[in-house]
């Protein structure tokens, strides 16, 4: 064989292994591309998962922590002689919300819903998949991962926390407004039926995904679902318990019963405003994405923007509708402007939030002379806030955040009937086992020594009011 035979020949089988080198570097390296991208897409979608469940947990921490807000208002507005009383029904009602969502409330607002209700299986808890995570050895811990993965974008009981500590704000609102004379253990009863069942029955109608969710009823974080509902059933056990003694007097004047620690009512103001944060931004119900953020974004600032507009427009119309300048008043109008923005904070064009919460803190202030006029005994202004402001947020939705108007009124109504006409019911049933209202005699003395056997403020001495020592005088 000739020297350029043999050089040719190894030419070419050094041509053909250049190209079978060359085609096998390329197979390694699409080989690794794509092994990159699927574990960087099972990075992504790990960190997800790991995301939405953080969000849940920490925004539900915010709403949790709403309730000390609640306690903070209640305790300053009401008079000192009661304020032990409602330290001790805000922790009871938390305690009751979480545990009655826990073992019906749950699967009858969210566990398949039908047109009106979900299921009565008793307790709720975390998938098969992710205890099978819990429990995995490090040889099993990538499949068990994988499998938890695939059967849900967050952790199954985070999202329980963070609708259970909804539950809590409703049950917060019928606390408020019954202050000062309704009875402990009847009131905790009624907190009972409100969180097991009342609250998810409306929110299996909406959010379940019921009848009112596939007419495409829109209330994004609850103007109707929690304020209106806690509104509604507040309502009820006022009419049914009816005012405190000689807060209406028989000449058609009003008795005034100021606060009676202001910073701790503009704390609570504070606390619940900074909860609002969690209440309207967690309801994005997600965490996943630049899409994610940028909503929350725009949630949070519409959320301030209301509760600012609704705090200024308040303190401006008080004094010709009330006849005063009104600090609670005011702090009432900010919380009427958070609830008004609520139902639907998620939108872009944020002049509207200013628009929308100004009006809810005048609805706010107008309200508050109605229950004035109508008697009705309402001791932090709940009725006002949470329900007037949550059916004028709720219908507010249509402006810019999608609604339809009829959907919308069709819910407001359809929500106000069941849930006024049922607590009304229960407050009545109650009226006749247990009684609804403290005695006479525990009423003037205050429900934290004549209930409790401790006082809130033991330096001070609670002294006699006139008007009610007179009333017990000529009750004789």
């Amino acid at each position: 064989m000739s020297r350029y035979g043999i050089s040719t020949k190894v030419s070419f089988l050094g041509g053909h292994f250049g190209r079978l080198a060359i085609a096998g570097g390329l197979a390694a390296a699409l080989g690794f591309f794509w092994l990159a991208t699927t574990a960087e897409a099972a990075v992504d979608k790990e960190l997800q998962f790991v995301l939405n469940t953080f969000s849940f947990l920490i925004w539900g921490c915010l709403v949790m922590w709403m309730c000390a807000g609640f306690t903070m208002l209640e305790s300053g507005s009401v008079r000192t002689k009661n304020v032990s009383m409602i330290c001790l029904k805000n922790m009871g009602l938390y305690a009751i919300a979480g545990i009655m969502y826990f073992f019906i409330g749950y699967n009858l607002m969210y566990v398949d819903v039908g047109s009106v209700i979900g299921s009565f299986t008793p307790f709720y808890g975390p998938t098969g998949e992710e205890i099978a995570l819990l429990s995995a050895d490090d040889t099993a811990k990538a499949a068990a991962t994988e499998a938890v993965l695939k059967s849900s974008g967050y952790a199954t009981m985070s999202d329980w926390f963070f609708q259970m500590v909804f539950v809590a704000t409703t049950a917060s609102i019928v606390s408020g407004t019954l202050a000062e004379r309704v009875r402990l253990w009847t009131f905790f009863v009624f907190i009972i039926l409100l969180t097991g069942v009342i609250y998810p029955i409306v929110g299996a109608w909406t959010w379940g995904g019921g009848w009112l969710g596939a007419m495409g009823f829109k209330d994004f974080a609850g103007s109707t679902i929690v304020h209106s509902t806690g509104g509604w059933a507040a309502l009820a056990g006022a009419i049914v318990v009816g005012a405190r003694r000689g807060k209406f007097r028989a000449d058609g004047s009003v008795k005034a019963t100021p606060p009676s620690n202001i910073p701790i009512v503009t704390l609570g103001v504070f606390i619940l405003w900074f909860g609002w944060f969690g209440f309207n931004g967690g309801s994005q119900l997600a965490l996943g994405g630049a899409t994610d953020a940028v909503a929350i974004s725009h949630i949070l600032v519409n959320t301030n923007l209301a509760g600012g507009a609704g705090f200024l427009v308040a303190l401006v119309i008080e004094r010709p509708l009330l006849g005063r300048v009104d600090l609670m008043a005011g702090l009432n109008g900010a919380l009427a402007g958070l609830v008004a923005i609520t139902a639907g904070p998620d939108f872009a064009s944020h002049y509207w939030a200013v628009i929308i919460g100004a009006i809810g803190g005048g609805i706010c202030v107008a309200g508050l002379r109605l229950l004035e006029i109508l008697k009705v005994d309402d001791v932090v202004g709940a009725i006002p806030v949470h329900l007037f402001a949550g059916i004028w947020g709720t219908l507010a939705t249509c402006i810019v955040a999608g609604g339809n108007f009829g959907v919308q009124l069709l819910g407001v109504v359809a929500i106000g009937v069941y849930v006024f006409a049922v607590s009304w019911v229960v407050w009545m049933v109650l009226r006749q086992l247990m009684g609804v209202r403290v005695s006479l005699s525990v009423e003037e003395l205050g429900q934290d020594a004549g209930e409790l056997g401790i006082e809130a403020y033991p330096e001070f001495v609670v002294m006699p009011d006139p008007d009610d020592a007179d009333e017990v005088r000529g009750s004789g």
